[in-house]
C-alpha cells in the first residue's frame, strides 16, 4: 500500500536522504547536481529552508513503511499556476504506482491552493518521466525550460489544466 506523508521542516533528514539518493541515482533528471547539495551545500538550515518555502507542499511516498518517492508543489509568481518539482521515485518504487500517486497528490494540493494549471519541467530524453506525466494528463507546452548542467540538454515544460 502506498501512503503519502506531508513533510514539515522538521522532516529535513528524510527529505535530505531522498534528495541525495535522487541526485546520485538519477542525476540525468535534475537541474541540480549532487555537488550542489554536498559539502558546504549540505547544511541543516538549507534543507529546512527548502521545506519551509511559503505555500509549498512537500511529500514523501512510502510503500510498506519504506520511503520510495518524493515530490514537491510550489506556488509561482503567475496567478493560478502551481509547479510540480523535485519528483523522484526510487528504484524500489518504480512500476508500482508510486509516481502516479505522487502526481495525484500534488494535483490535489494545487487545486486546494486555487491553481487552475499545474506545470512541470522534464529533462529531454527522460522518456519514462514524460510518459508518466502524459499518462496523468500533462501535455507538452512547446516551451523550453532551463539548460541542464551538461550544457547540452534542456528541460521541456509540460502543463495540465486543473479546471477540466
Amino acid at each position: 500500500m502506498i501512503e503519502t506523508r506531508v513533510l514539515t521542516e522538521d522532516d529535513w533528514k528524510l527529505w535530505r536522504r531522498l534528495r541525495l539518493a535522487a541526485l546520485t541515482e538519477a542525476a540525468y533528471a535534475f537541474g541540480s547536481q549532487l555537488a550542489d547539495w554536498q559539502g558546504d551545500g549540505d547544511r541543516e538550515e538549507r534543507w529546512r529552508a527548502r521545506l519551509a518555502v511559503p505555500g509549498s507542499y512537500n511529500i514523501v511516498a512510502t510503500r510498506d513503511g519504506e520511503p520510495v518517492g518524493m515530490a514537491g508543489g510550489m506556488p509561482t509568481d503567475r496567478a493560478g499556476v502551481a509547479e510540480l518539482i523535485s519528483m523522484y521515485v526510487a528504484p524500489a518504487g518504480r512500476g508500482r504506482g508510486v509516481g502516479d500517486h505522487l502526481v495525484r497528490a500534488v494535483e490535489q494540493w494545487a487545486r486546494r491552493a486555487g491553481a487552475g494549471t499545474l506545470r512541470l519541467a522534464v529533462t529531454e530524453g527522460n522518456d519514462t518521466a514524460s510518459a508518466l506525466y502524459r499518462r496523468n494528463g500533462f501535455r507538452d507546452t512547446g516551451e523550453l525550460g532551463d539548460l541542464m548542467p551538461d550544457g547540452v540538454r534542456r528541460e521541456h515544460v509540460m502543463a495540465k489544466d486543473l479546471t477540466a
